[in-house]
């Protein structure tokens, strides 16, 4: 009985009602402000999160996640079975220059293979007019965003003039890029800073614009389950002796300045819960100072000093797990309510790629590692007291009384 009884005690002082008014209302306050720490950093991580993953889809659905340099055939012909790899696609990339009627813009050229396109990559769901399938060899079709068709006023059917300097021939009237009239088959928009830069074509299109020879060995794509997971692929490239390039050499700044802005609200925020866990020292030694009484008679019962400490331990243990529970709850329904409390105060934000509010993204291992968080810094929050507690004597005590 001796084992379950300090629990007991500790579930009576933390939800008795008969505490002095004060010392009630200080209880009340360091839960209410667990709870809310807890409620701020599971909505704040969860709209990160959703950016985070927008980010990742919009700009990783156009840069490429790994480029393999050309090699020899046989070297390559295993890419496809590399774990984390569900796809490989012939690829060329260069710079070029594209003119209109409204005047000249400088753009990213990919020759890409369509129907590898079309089953994983995140542009052909972000089409508005047409198809990858229209990108056929000797077509010299393209696809463009719709940025870059905005600033140049082009439409499905315009024909453009494309201009590559790597290409470039001599002629009588000196050194000229090489160039070929194109036909806009396609717009999408992904919502991307590469929207008004990226310019898709067939792969053998673009070798033949750049002057590469049919036989040539080209670059290889590599489509990743999470472009994120992406080291070990290079490191598995590296073992291979395989030349490779992959996102981070372009993006991965921007990346970096995401996940450093997440982590600095995170921590911000774990602080904000910690202040309120130390609220529980106050509100534990004033318990203490008002149940010394209690704590004498018990002593001269026979309970040990380490039951007395597990008494105050546990108590700050209960309000935290209150605290959690509450800001857990509270947390998850603000996550999945939020763009409707938004349009509710008539504060219309639209960041998601449907312009349906912003992206949330609920991750419950990190709701589990929050709510944890707290009842650890509970129970670190308890120890002075529960020290206290445990220094009491019996005899002094009681004299008081």
């Amino acid at each position: 009985m001796l084992n379950s009884l300090p629990a007991f005690i500790a579930l009576r002082y933390s939800t008795s009602g008969k505490h002095k008014s004060f010392v009630a209302f200080i209880n009340r306050f360091s839960v209410a402000g667990i709870a809310l720490g807890v409620m701020a950093l599971i909505v704040v991580v969860s709209v990160m999160n959703g950016f985070e993953g927008q980010l990742k889809d919009r700009v990783l659905g156009i840069a490429p996640h790994i480029v393999v340099k050309a090699s020899d055939a046989s070297e390559q012909s295993n890419l496809s079975s590399l774990p984390g790899v569900i796809r490989v696609m012939d690829f060329i990339e260069s710079e070029g220059v594209i003119q209109s009627r409204s005047g000249l813009r400088g753009v990213q050229l990919q020759g890409i293979d369509p129907l590898i396109m079309q089953q994983h990559s995140i542009v052909q769901s972000k089409m508005l007019v047409g198809q990858f399938n229209q990108l056929t060899p000797g077509s010299y079709h393209v696809v463009i965003g719709r940025a870059l068709a905005v600033q140049l006023d082009l439409h499905i059917g315009d024909r453009l003039r494309l201009l590559v300097a790597g290409a470039s021939i001599y002629t009588p009237f000196g050194r000229m890029p090489g160039q070929r009239l194109v036909t806009v088959s396609g717009i999408y928009d992904v919502g991307s800073q590469l929207d008004d830069k990226a310019i898709f074509l067939h792969a053998r299109d673009l070798q033949k614009l750049l002057r590469i020879a049919p036989s040539a060995a080209l670059d290889r794509r590599l489509f990743l389950e999470d472009a994120f997971e992406y080291e070990h692929v290079v490191k598995t490239l590296d073992s291979m002796q395989l030349e490779s390039e992959n996102w981070r050499s372009r993006q991965g700044p921007l990346f970096d300045a995401v996940k450093m802005e997440k982590n600095m609200m995170f921590m911000m925020l774990l602080l904000i819960i910690a202040v309120a866990a130390f609220n529980i020292v106050s509100s534990l030694v004033m318990v203490v100072t008002e149940k010394q009484g209690d704590i004498a008679i018990l002593r001269t019962q026979g309970m040990a000093r380490n039951q007395i400490m597990r008494i105050f331990i546990l108590n700050g243990v209960f309000n935290g797990m209150k605290g959690a529970l509450i800001g857990g709850l509270l947390g998850i329904l603000a996550s999945t309510q939020l763009n409707s409390l938004l349009v509710l105060m008539n504060v219309p934000i639209a960041f998601a790629d449907n312009g349906q509010g912003i992206p949330i993204d609920l991750r419950w291992m990190q709701i589990g590692l929050v709510m944890l968080f707290s009842l650890l810094l509970c129970v670190v929050a308890s120890l002075y007291p529960a020290f206290k507690a445990m220094s009491v004597q019996p005899a002094s005590a009681l004299q008081n009384e």
